[in-house]
């Protein structure tokens, strides 16, 4: 008799230790639709983010001597083609969607499920903003539910322009390189508003894991996977080919040859 009593206590006490850890867990992650501010993001710039700091003390354990490079421009300051390559390589329904791909989750998920791992993945430029800002690279169910609370507080609140805008000044684009700028100087001498169509589409590639693919001509994955952006660019009329070879001429000091009826981008 007592042995049963004491098994109810038991139980009742593991019952209420789990609603109070489920509430708790519940209350914690219910805080990310009123923080942090993202309303402030319409005008206001974002300062060093928290991927940036997860990155510092990545290297700080590693005894690395790295120090954050980035540089602030606004969209109007970076090339169209790089913008638009990111979009191609990144969230081709970014213009559309409410913050989540839903077709790109569902095939990510399928593809778990063949694999028999369980990754996330279709994240749209929308949530990979939420977790350059706020977040870390950490992959679990409760970092991705607090991204898809920001996210969606971010679609809400931010025009898509300056998600743009937002997204490609704070993602890291290798060790130490974050935003379009300092990737472009870095990678090609240049600033990013001069970046012509092949560079952006390789820029765009490296993206996933730029501390892995590179753009020394080495990796073919990189130039392969460039060449099939640039095509799509190119389909789209984004690029006409014989206008960006006078413009690269241009740069190079060499004598473009003569085009009629060039047209304007």
């Amino acid at each position: 008799m007592k042995r049963n009593k004491k098994k109810g206590i038991i139980g009742r006490l593991i019952k209420a230790v789990f609603v109070f850890g489920l509430l708790a867990a519940i209350g914690f992650v219910g805080l990310y639709f009123f923080y942090p501010d993202v309303a402030k993001l319409k005008k206001q710039n974002p300062g060093k983010t928290s991927f940036m700091e997860y990155r510092e003390q990545e290297w700080k354990q590693k005894g690395k001597k790295i120090k954050i490079q980035r540089k602030w421009v606004s969209l109007k300051e970076i090339s169209p083609y790089l913008f638009k390559a990111v979009i191609i390589a990144e969230d081709d329904k970014f213009w559309s969607h409410h913050g989540f791909d839903l077709d790109a989750i569902q095939n990510a998920l399928e593809k778990n499920v063949e694999k028999g791992k369980f990754k996330f993945g279709g994240s749209t430029i929308s949530q990979q903003l939420t977790k350059n800002l706020y977040l870390t690279p950490d992959k679990n169910p409760i970092r991705k539910l607090k991204e898809a609370i920001i996210t969606w507080r971010i679609e809400r609140i931010l025009s898509k322009r300056r998600i743009l805008e937002l997204y490609l000044n704070v993602v890291e684009w290798g060790e130490g390189i974050f935003g379009a700028e300092v990737a472009s100087l870095r990678y090609f001498g240049k600033p990013a508003a001069l970046l012509t169509a092949q560079e952006a589409a390789k820029l765009a590639v490296i993206l996933p894991n730029p501390r892995k693919y590179k753009l020394d001509g080495s990796s073919r994955y990189v130039e392969k996977r460039a060449q099939i952006i640039y095509d799509i660019m190119v389909r789209r009329g984004i690029v006409v080919p014989e206008y960006d070879e006078v413009v690269e001429q241009k740069e190079n000091g060499e004598n473009p040859p003569i085009i009629e009826n060039n047209p304007a981008h």
